[in-house]
């Protein structure tokens, strides 16, 4: 049976039109965006802050953050790094409060650690002993270092994107992201550990 196909079943309908679409009152194209970011935004929350309990109460703060301010959403600009500049707001500040150290990471999958389902257990025990070893180089960094490699490596962000989330020009997220693979470097030499 062939039913009428919702916005929610679109997935090739651009976050720049579901946006447009809220700004003229749609409630259910600011659910398909909320769908579409809220596990982004959590990941992206989870590894910035390197805590968990609170990241899932701070993301819907930003989406309530979004709804609010969407009128002043440009729909002739990209949406990802409007929504992911308002997270990145929310996540600093939140830093500044608790502005706790050290800084864990916990579940952190940089190398996509996912193995398939054949694989030996000693193989498995490698790969999570790889993540524990990412993840404590990543809590030893500067936390604005770790968040441009978060948003590079992890989010898969551009420099162009990440520049606008932010408010930094290009060439300083080049340089952000060569000092912090050289922060990484070096907080591993610190540790005797090579890679």
């Amino acid at each position: 049976m062939q039913g009428t196909l919702t916005i929610m079943d679109d997935p090739d309908l651009k976050d720049e039109r579901l946006a447009a679409q809220v700004q003229g009152g749609d409630s259910e194209a600011f659910g398909t965006l909320m769908a579409r970011y809220q596990p982004k935004l959590a990941r992206y929350g989870s590894r910035f802050l390197a805590r968990s309990d609170d990241v899932e109460d701070i993301v819907q703060d930003i989406f309530v953050n979004v709804y609010r301010n969407i009128k002043g959403f440009d729909s002739s600009q990209r949406f990802s790094p409007w929504i992911y500049r308002i997270a990145h707001n929310a996540f600093v500040n939140e830093l500044r409060r608790k502005s706790r150290t050290p800084i864990r990471i916990p579940d952190f999958d940089l190398l996509a650690l996912h193995t398939p389902s054949g694989e030996r257990a000693d193989d498995l025990s490698e790969h999570e002993s790889l993540a524990r070893l990412v993840e404590s180089g990543l809590a030893g960094i500067d936390p604005k270092y770790r968040e441009v490699l978060i948003l590079y490596f992890m989010e898969e962000l551009s420099y162009r994107e990440i520049a606008d989330v932010l408010r930094i020009p290009v060439a300083t997220v080049g340089v952000r992201l060569l000092r912090a693979k050289n922060a990484l470097k070096k907080e591993y030499a610190n540790r005797n550990i090579s890679l």
